[in-house]
């Protein structure tokens, strides 16, 4: 079956507008203001920022449809037959920094990419996934989290959870740190191995399951007491979130290179955050067990709770 970017593209409108819908039915005061855009290369978007609402902090959900003439070196380097083509890129991406430290930052993303899409036989493929980043570690919040996953993706082949987690597992790691970002979840690139049709079915499976997989772990934690101690984690371990972005993520990474629109690239970064010399979490802790045993790889969704 021949790609159909336009089918692509009337999932993601529908899916940034349902995504940002659930949010802000379970923020309660904050609205998206909605920012759209043209890129003077090809294409444009728009871009919906939640601010300072009751849960969110802010939560920002953008879409974009871009062209280019010639692919960027991030992303013809592991495609050589490619460079230099032109392209199209669409995607939605989100990323959700809440208020209360007790309910995890969560970031996910759903892509579709064709290059030289006028030839007879373009070369394409999918992307995608979504990760969850605690500050606190609660076990059944990442047993949830895990089965919604393997449950999205396990219909389309029975070991593509596995193969999906692993490469979350692997992707989301601060290599200068040697810590994972958070607990992972899905990830999963230069995607076509399922022929266009199961490929979107996935991605659409992907993308409508992101919901059902974090907004029942906000409702469950958004009333958690906390203080000055919890707050002050919560900022320092989102300067882990902000190293990831601006030092390995090869989205950002495609985004300037191709000229993109600043602002919508970096809209993933955190209002406030923090970093101290040298801190490190008191033996024993909370904060501590984050690290000693909530990012080490887990089978979470085999867990009994």
């Amino acid at each position: 079956m021949r790609p159909q970017p336009d089918a692509v593209r009337d999932y993601l409108l529908g899916l940034q507008d349902s995504i940002c819908a659930a949010l802000e039915s379970e923020d309660g005061i904050g609205r998206f203001a909605e920012d759209r855009w043209l890129r003077p290369e090809g294409g444009g978007g728009r871009t919906r920022v939640l601010s300072q609402g009751a849960v969110f902090e802010k939560a920002a959900v953008a879409f974009s449809h871009v062209t280019g003439t010639a692919l960027p070196p991030s992303a013809s380097a592991r495609r050589p037959d490619i460079a230099g083509k032109p392209w199209a890129a669409l995607g939605v991406s989100l990323v959700i920094h809440p208020q209360n430290p007790h309910v995890p930052t969560s970031h996910a993303n759903v892509r579709f990419f064709i290059a030289d899409p006028q030839c007879g036989s373009p070369a394409w493929w999918f992307g995608g996934g979504w990760d969850l980043t605690p500050f606190y570690g609660y076990e059944d919040d990442a047993v949830h989290w895990h089965r919604t996953a393997r449950a999205a993706v396990e219909p389309f082949a029975p070991a593509l959870y596995g193969r999906l987690k692993k490469a979350c597992d692997e992707y989301f790691f601060l290599r200068h740190r040697g810590e994972a970002r958070g607990i992972g979840g899905l990830f999963y690139d230069d995607f076509d191995e399922l022929g266009f049709e199961a490929s979107f079915a996935l991605t659409r499976s992907v993308g409508d399951a992101f919901t059902k997989a974090y907004l029942p772990i906000v409702s469950h934690r958004k009333a958690t007491p906390y203080g000055p101690r919890e707050r002050e984690h919560q900022l320092r371990r989102r300067g882990r979130y902000v190293e990831f972005n601006l030092l390995q993520d090869r989205g950002t990474l495609f985004g300037l290179q191709s000229d993109g629109r600043t602002e919508s690239i970096l809209m993933s970064l955190p209002p406030l955050v923090r970093w101290d010399y040298a801190a490190a979490p008191e033996a024993g802790s909370a904060e501590a067990r984050l690290v000693d045993f909530f990012l080490k790889p887990h089978d979470w969704a085999g867990e009994k709770i």
